[in-house]
Formats: structure tokens, C-alpha cells, sequence
């Protein structure tokens, strides 16, 4: 059977030096494959279960912009509305140039903020940042530490490069605004409660502590691992919900939401979403050829970027089994999503391994045409 050769490579992956992994399928509405293996714990003693919690990382982003895009379906933002307009702190930015700074020409704007074209970076030490947490006695919010965030000068004009940054963070902030609620309120109520995603949020509580896979760290020279904390160095405080890399989740929930993407927006029990027209705008290529520059540099053969997403746009150039218009993200620990709506198709991968370079290249391409292939499609 087909199915015996992606249940094969998963097992494969603990001999590469991935000590455990979980993997689910589905297919309109319906689970078609699930493999969980390997171990949970740095003494491998405790085999990875279905229950396991994981911190998702840059999953989260995808999440993230789908809530955003949920207000743009409302009519509540828009996308080319300047961010200051919900955080006044970006009304007037600043910018690198050479060893001086500027004033910035172009406004960020929203759209600027998913399409990592923003001119922030992802420097998680940067001094605004630090100085609000000591400050606040580490118990900074969402809303106050992405508006200290904008007294950091941004590293290019909004919307001539793309950089890899926290502008998904900064999104945490404005759905508040918009919303009128917190973060992770907004997301439990508008996503999580309707999808049944029921081990899925911020807070790290005492049951999902108890269900944390271990995380590892991956050495690239011996294809071995070794214990690491379970910190996120991306969560700033106490209080802080990052809309970039801040979620724990589990197989089960994640793949209920990349199951209502894939379906057009709706939930297997009738729940919308989100609206194709917005799927679509997020699977659209939104970046030009400067941009693209940037983003080809992250390897992802064949892909482009969307609205908070990679978006194929190639598949001759990249070997794929997949359609133009699949799309998804993954995250620091090697989690990867997929979401084709042409097939009504999602994919959930997952692992709690960092540095582990390979998977981003080899592992989740592989996954995601073994499944194609299982499948038939």
C-alpha cells in the first residue's frame, strides 16, 4: 500500500536524529492518515501519543492572519489602512540608512504587516523591547510591547523588501484594537471555541504543561539531539500573547483548523471561517521582484508569499505534487502545515525539534508528496 511508504519515512525520521514526530491527513472533512512515533521525553522512556502539546512557533502566524483577515471579511480593517490608524505609535517611523536614520517615506500599512514587508525584524533583543519589560516587572502586554516596538527604527522603506519579522506580532496588537478584546480572547472565541480546538491557546496551563512534548536540539554535524528547556524565548512576559510564534497546540486541533481552510473557509460542523474570497487573497502571490529576492533565499523551492503564508506558484520548478495555490506555513520546531483547497486537502506535521534544518528542505516537501502520491492525487 502507498500508505505504508509515508508511514515508513515517518519512522525513518527517529534514525536521523528526530526523536519523535505526529502526522495527520485530511481529506474533505475526513481523517485519511494518521502516524504518531518515536518518543515524547529526553530519556526516550515515554512514546509520543496524539494528546501530546507542542509550542507551534511560526504556525501560529497562519492563525494569526486568518483572524485578521476574519475583520476584513467584517469590514472592520482594511487591508491598506496605515497601521497607525489602530497604533499610533507607527504614525511617524523611522529608517536605516547607512549608519544614520531617516524619516520613512511610505506608511506601513496592514497589508504590510502580513506580507512581511514591513521593515521590522525579528531581533528579540532589540532595546524599546527589553527596557518596557524591566519596566513593567516582565508583566508587559501584547498592545504595550508592540507600540514600544515602534520607536525601533525599521531596516528598509514598508513595502520594497521582505524580511522575515515580528509583523505578525504587531498584528496580536491590532486585532485587539479592532476587536475590543484581548488577543487570545478574540482567537478562543472567534476560532478555537466554533473549530473544537480544545488544547489550543497562549497560556501555559498545568494541563498542558503535563502533555508537552520535550524539546530537543538538533546538532547538524552529528544528526543527534540533545535536551533542551521548554521556554519559547518568543513569549516576552507573563502577559504577553505572540500572534508570531506564541501558540501550544496540539495534531488534533491544528489539523481542525487547516481542514476548514482547505474547505473554503468551512468547518466540518458548518462553522465559517473565513470566505474564499479571503483565502484566496491569502494564497494570492503579493510580493515583487525585489521581495521575491528576499523570500527565495528561505529555500522554499517553487514558493512565493502570500498574505502571512508561502503560496506555490511554480510546481514545475519545484518538483511538487501539489497545485498552484497550496499554501501553509511551518514553525521554529519543524511543525509544518498545508492547505490545498483545489483537493479540499490539509496536512499537519509535527515535531519539537530545533535547528534541525533538513526538515524545512527535505522532511516536509517529502511528507507533502508521499501524501500527494498516497492519495493518488
Amino acid at each position: 500500500m502507498k500508505e505504508s511508504k509515508l508511514i515508513d519515512y515517518l519512522d525513518s525520521l527517529q534514525e536521523q536524529g528526530i526523536p519523535g514526530c505526529d502526522c495527520v491527513i485530511y481529506k474533505d472533512h475526513k481523517e485519511v492518515f494518521r502516524h504518531t512515533t518515536g518518543f515524547a521525553d529526553h530519556q526516550m522512556t515515554k512514546p509520543l501519543t496524539g494528546s501530546n502539546t507542542y509550542w507551534l512557533y511560526s504556525a501560529s502566524k497562519v492563525i494569526t492572519c486568518t483572524a485578521l483577515m476574519q475583520l476584513v471579511d467584517r469590514g472592520s480593517i482594511g487591508l491598506d489602512d496605515p497601521v497607525s490608524k489602530y497604533l499610533p505609535e507607527y504614525k511617524e517611523m523611522m529608517v536605516k540608512e547607512g549608519s544614520s536614520v531617516r524619516k520613512a517615506e511610505n506608511a506601513m500599512t496592514i497589508r504590510h504587516l502580513l506580507t512581511m514587508q514591513s521593515g521590522l525584524n525579528y531581533d528579540l533583543m532589540t532595546p524599546s523591547i527589553r527596557t518596557l519589560l524591566r519596566e513593567k516587572d516582565n508583566k508587559a502586554t501584547t498592545r504595550e510591547i508592540m507600540g514600544a516596538l515602534a520607536n525601533e527604527p525599521l531596516d528598509f522603506e514598508p513595502g520594497t523588501r521582505y524580511q522575515y519579522s515580528l509583523s505578525h506580532d504587531v498584528l496580536g496588537a491590532v486585532i485587539e484594537v479592532v476587536s475590543g478584546q484581548g488577543f487570545g480572547e478574540y482567537l478562543y472565541e472567534h476560532i478555537f471555541k466554533l473549530l473544537g480546538m480544545k488544547n489550543t491557546g497562549f497560556r501555559w496551563t498545568p494541563e498542558l504543561k503535563a502533555k508537552m512534548s520535550d524539546q530537543f536540539m538538533y546538532n547538524e554535524e552529528t544528526s543527534k539531539t540533545k535536551p533542551m528547556t521548554l521556554n519559547n524565548p518568543y513569549v516576552f512576559s507573563d502577559t504577553y500573547e505572540s500572534g508570531g510564534a506564541g501558540l501550544i497546540s496540539t495534531a488534533d486541533d491544528y489539523i481542525l483548523f487547516l481542514d476548514a481552510m482547505c474547505n473554503g473557509g468551512l468547518s466540518r460542523e458548518g462553522y465559517r471561517l473565513l470566505s474564499m474570497e479571503s483565502i484566496d487573497e491569502m494564497r494570492k502571490d503579493q510580493l515583487g521582484r525585489a521581495s521575491r529576492e528576499d523570500f527565495d533565499l528561505m529555500g522554499k523551492v517553487g514558493y512565493s508569499y502570500g498574505l502571512g503564508v508561502r503560496t506555490m506558484v511554480d510546481r514545475e520548478v519545484s518538483g511538487a505534487r501539489s497545485p498552484v495555490g497550496e499554501f501553509g506555513w511551518d514553525g521554529a520546531a519543524g511543525a509544518y502545515g498545508l492547505i490545498d483547497v483545489e483537493n479540499r486537502l490539509a496536512i499537519f506535521y509535527v515535531q519539537h525539534v530545533h535547528n534541525c534544518g533538513f526538515v524545512y528542505g527535505t522532511v516536509h516537501p517529502t511528507i507533502r508528496d508521499l501524501a500527494y502520491d498516497m492519495l493518488g492525487l
